[in-house]
This record gives structure tokens, sequence and C-alpha cells, in this order.
């Protein structure tokens, strides 16, 4: 049987085996399911948004913290490299793998390349921070444009200046130590063959365990998962 929670599963480990997503036909070679059933499967994940496809497609574009694409975040490791979405999902990737990883991005996505270590579960390099320009509540109105927006800055001058640059709303600010904090929160349940995504009561929850108390961290009272 295809569910939500083992095509997940499957796409992750596969991603972290072998750097990319499986196909739908290596997807229901590893289920032991029909083709038809996978990309319905897929179809259901993405209504889920526990996976983002390509348009007219079944193939995988994004599965968090994953890109299939490439992006401002390159995460390598002794076992693999790999695209995160976003500062944020970057972190994830890190904290999925719990290995030592160098983090490869630029200031504010424009031209100044910097590089963030993460050994034996710490952030070397903890002096930088991560903007959050877009509400929770409207991430996934267009996600990949959300994670877009996640980016490493030197510090919150920075940030109000790109901000001004771009004409894009200054959301919340935090430290890159936090959020990495956060992030093994957040992401530590996403290898577990059971995955669920985080109801709303419990993102809230992790949310204020972390102190993310700006505005645009608050979601509503939806019974959806975020």
């Amino acid at each position: 049987m295809v569910t939500n929670a083992n095509l997940h599963f499957n796409i992750l480990t596969a991603i972290i085996d072998n750097g990319f997503a499986p196909s739908a036909d290596q997807l229901a070679n590893m289920l032991n399911a029909s083709v038809e059933d996978i990309e319905q499967g897929l179809l259901t994940l993405q209504e889920y948004h526990g996976v983002v496809l390509h348009p007219n497609s079944f193939k995988v574009w994004v599965i968090h913290p994953f890109s299939l694409a490439p992006t401002h975040f390159y995460v390598q490791s002794e076992t693999g490299e790999w695209w995160g979405n976003c500062a944020w999902c970057s972190l994830g990737v890190a904290a999925i793998l719990k290995q030592d990883v160098l983090i490869s991005t630029v200031i504010g996505g424009q031209t100044k390349p910097i590089q963030i270590n993460i050994r034996d579960g710490a952030i070397v390099e903890s002096n930088y921070c991560i903007h959050f320009p877009i509400p929770m509540q409207q991430a996934w109105d267009n996600v990949i444009y959300t994670c877009s927006t996640m980016l490493v800055f030197e510090s919150e001058s920075q940030v109000d200046e790109w901000c001004s640059q771009h004409n894009i709303p200054k959301g919340d600010v935090q430290p890159i130590d936090k959020i990495w904090a956060f992030a093994q929160a957040w992401y530590g349940n996403h290898l577990n063959p059971n995955w669920q995504k985080w109801t709303i009561q419990e993102a809230k929850e992790l949310f204020d365990r972390f102190g993310l108390q700006h505005e645009v961290w608050a979601l509503g009272n939806s019974e959806e998962r975020f």
C-alpha cells in the first residue's frame, strides 16, 4: 500500500544515499506497487504539502529540507552533497544527516560567498542571522518563493538595507544558532518511517519553545498540518 509516510521515507532515504530523487518507476519497485499507484500517491503527498512536484510531472522538485534543483544553499558532508531550499532547510539537512557538514551560500542571495561549518553538533560561524520575511500562514501559497527568501545575513541592519533595496517587507530576524537548534527539533522526525507533518498546535508549541514570537510565526487554528 502506498502511503504519505512510506513515499516520504523512500524518497528521502534515496536522496540521502544517491543525491537525487527516485523516479516514479523506481518508487514502484521500492514499494512493490504499480506506477499508477505511485503517481496518485505523489499527488496525494503534494496535496499534503509533503512534496513539491514539477508542474505537469511526477518528478520531485522539493521534499523539505532538500531541493532537487540548484539553490543558494549547498550542503556537503563526507557521505554526499545536496541542495537545501533555504537557510532553515540547509540546517534541516544537517539535522537529518547528523554529520559534520559544510554549508556554502551567499549573503542575501547576492555576491558575498560564505561557508558555515557544523561540527560535533554545533555551528562554528555563529555570528550570522537568518531573515524570515514571509508569514508562515502564507508559506505554502508559493513555497518555492518563500524558501528563496529565507537567507543568511551578517547583521539586522544589513537585512534592513536588503529589504529596502528589493522592496521585500522585513520579517523576523533570528540568530543562526537559535535556528540550528530549532531545525534539529523541526526536522528530527523526518526520517521516521511513520512520519506525519506537524499539526498546527504542535507547530505553535515548537515555535514557542524556541522563542519564535514574531508575527511572522503566527498560525491560525486550521485542522490542516503544517
